[in-house]
């Protein structure tokens, strides 16, 4: 399976992983469209963020999401998206002092950039499962079948 890659994931768990893929990927894709769109330059320019971050960014949203959808690359995808997220999370939600859920429906906060940290770390761990490009490229061994005994002292 490669060294980057866990088992891949089979039955109703590969089901599980593509609809959370589609769902969080889609959510991606929408999101970085706007700032692919101007790469280098799509935050305020009073922003501290040098152009080539702000273009690792676009390219990990955007792409990533591309990824996440098809179950490609994850491991990569997953990880820029882990750095994103983490910068987006504790470097400007947390040091601004937003909540955690903001209580103005239109007020800043860092649930849902942590929620997709979240996510990415599920994908970095665990892997996209079976149902992806990923699996069908390099899951030539067995897919992975839970074992009762196991499930119950995990």
């Amino acid at each position: 399976m490669g060294r980057f890659y866990p088992e891949f994931l089979g039955g109703p768990r590969a089901v599980a992983l593509l609809f959370l893929r589609l769902v969080a990927g889609t959510a991606f894709v929408l999101h970085g469209w706007p700032k692919i769109q101007h790469p280098m330059s799509w935050m305020p320019p009073e922003a501290p963020i040098p152009g080539f971050l702000q273009l690792l960014a676009a390219v990990s949203e955007f792409g990533g999401g591309i990824a996440w959808i098809l179950g490609a690359l994850t491991p990569l995808f997953s990880l820029g998206i882990f750095c994103t997220m983490a910068f987006a999370t504790f470097l400007v939600h947390v040091r601004m002092e937003h909540p955690f859920v903001a209580s103005d429906p239109h007020g800043a906060s860092y649930e849902l950039s942590l929620g997709y940290l979240a996510i990415s770390v599920l994908f970095l761990l665990v892997g996209p499962g079976r149902l992806s490009v990923d699996a069908f490229l390099f899951g030539k061994g067995p897919v992975a079948k839970p074992e009762p005994e196991r499930l119950l002292a995990d």
